[in-house]
């Protein structure tokens, strides 16, 4: 399979024109781009077109996808291709995730869904976000649902939710996605990721009117050990 490599190109550059509705060509090839800054790397599938953001050999990279063989259009997410790039980097991953975005509304959130503002880094949903996340904002409503709101992957808005499960079915995890679009500045995009298989959350965020662009695989960097050497 024949990559290319566009070093003038950057992460954040695609994504922004993503969001926008202009893709990369659909024309089975990667993008290689260097990682916007150490904590992500990993692999975004758009149409027919992968853009793989990493520090490694785009070489390396071209070279492990064309060994392969099979369908180029699905090199990049083939378990195969990622556990390479995993044992090279060193890195981990969760899931292949779906990735959406949505535009910024104006206004302030519906006030009958009462947010609160709050600061509990031991919830869950809370600390997974500050490991991948900067500047997490964290708001709370009554029948149990949290909206994380931060700056992700190449400095994107980010937004995830979580509803406690005698809640559910009442409309609040929609409420919750459409209330992230209010929280970021007006003008701007806030993306959202969803596991394929959670086909709950998937129909939850299209509903609040975020849109699919591709999917994603992140790599997360090894977490420090506490007291280890520098």
């Amino acid at each position: 399979m024949a990559s290319t490599s566009d070093p003038s190109r950057t992460l954040a550059g695609i994504l922004d024109a993503a969001a926008r509705g202009v893709f990369p060509p659909p024309d089975g090839t990667t993008t290689v781009v260097p990682q916007p800054g150490h904590r992500d790397a990993g692999v975004i599938a758009f149409t027919a077109h992968s853009v793989v953001f990493t520090d490694e050999d785009p070489r390396w990279v071209r070279a492990t996808l064309d060994a392969l063989g099979g369908d180029p259009l699905a090199a990049t997410m083939n378990p195969r291709f990622l556990t390479a790039l995993l044992d090279r980097t060193g890195r981990t991953t969760d899931t292949i995730d779906l990735l959406t975005v949505a535009t910024a509304l104006p206004g302030g959130p519906d006030p009958a869904l009462a947010l609160r503002e709050i600061d509990d880094p031991d919830h869950p949903r809370v600390a997974r976000a500050r490991l991948r996340r900067d500047d997490v904002r964290v708001w709370a409503c009554e029948g149990g649902g949290v909206l994380v709101v931060g700056r992700g992957v190449a400095g994107r808005w980010e937004a995830a939710i979580e509803v406690d499960e005698d809640a559910r079915h009442r409309g609040l995890g929609r409420a919750l996605a459409s209330a992230a679009r209010h929280l970021v500045p007006d003008g701007d995009v806030v993306w959202a990721q969803q596991s394929p298989g959670n086909a709950r959350s998937v129909r939850v965020f299209q509903a609040a009117g975020f849109r699919p662009v591709g999917s994603e695989a992140l790599f997360l960097a090894p977490r420090p050990v506490l007291g280890a050497p520098r």
